[in-house]
């Protein structure tokens, strides 16, 4: 009798497939020969916990992460103002819906060259981080609201329901996934293009200034430290943002009926 397979469970098909291409490129590395082309992971990682203890090292975090935040949270607060005029009115969304649609389709190096002329270097990542996530959020917003049953809406206005209560039991109830989901996209699209807004405008002390100063001094290992530090933190970020916004939904949407709102 053949003996069953026991399948994998998801943390270990993970640390599976990051074995696999550790040792891809691990193999590439040894292959290619160069560490000006390509270094070992041993020695990306090396790099990375020697910049650790540095106190320049988390300056950079500090002041990119910072910006790139107040780049999602304004996007959070703008997708929620639109949203809410673009119901009011027909013509009001298709006014909003036409540049999104805009800002959506046109490339990100576009986007940070033609800021360059409004804002300063310093503050480059916080606007570029809001153009970015403002459509996502705009229209995970909006999904979310389309979800609302009529009929609860209908049986709402014929009781008399109160607005709290109306947001409580039917907004609530279909906003917050379709948001939660929307986030999750939009926190990954904002350190992308803030970290692409440094790299170009070089923003004294962030840390897209110092992954350019680390390839064109060919510090390829560097390089890599720095890029480890960029995903590692927005990986950490995210889950923590997405906890927090699952605690806020489970104790929103469940709260007593006899709380206030």
């Amino acid at each position: 009798m053949k003996k069953s397979v026991r399948p994998l469970l998801p943390n270990q098909e993970r640390a599976f497939a990051l074995l696999f291409w550790l040792a891809v490129w691990q193999i590439a590395a040894l292959v290619i020969g160069q560490k000006i082309l390509l270094v070992t992971p041993l020695e990306a990682l090396r790099c990375f916990l020697a910049m650790l203890p540095q106190p320049a090292f988390w300056a950079r975090v500090i002041f990119s992460t910072l910006r790139i935040l107040a780049g999602f949270g304004l996007a959070v607060l703008g997708a929620f103002l639109l949203a809410a005029l673009a119901r009011s009115h027909r013509m009001l969304a298709a006014l909003i819906e036409l540049p999104l649609q805009a800002i959506k389709a046109t490339p990100v190096a576009s986007f940070i060259i033609l800021a360059l002329l409004w804002v300063s270097s310093r503050q480059l990542s916080v606007l570029i981080s809001f153009f970015m996530a403002l459509p996502i959020l705009y229209s995970a917003v909006q999904t979310g609201l389309d979800a609302a049953d009529p009929a609860l809406l209908e049986m709402a206005q014929v009781f008399r329901m109160g607005l709290c209560a109306r947001i409580r039991a039917i907004w609530l109830p279909g906003l917050l996934p379709a948001f939660r989901r929307g986030c999750s996209v939009a926190l990954g699209i904002c350190w992308k293009s803030g970290i692409a807004a440094e790299v170009i405008g070089l923003p004294g002390g962030s840390m897209g200034e110092a992954l350019y100063r680390a390839k064109i001094t060919l510090s390829t290992a560097e390089v890599f430290a720095w890029s480890i530090a960029i995903v590692l933190l927005s990986a950490v970020l995210e889950r923590l943002f997405m906890a927090l916004l699952a605690a806020a939904e489970q104790h929103i949407v469940g709260i007593k009926e006899e709380s206030q709102c």
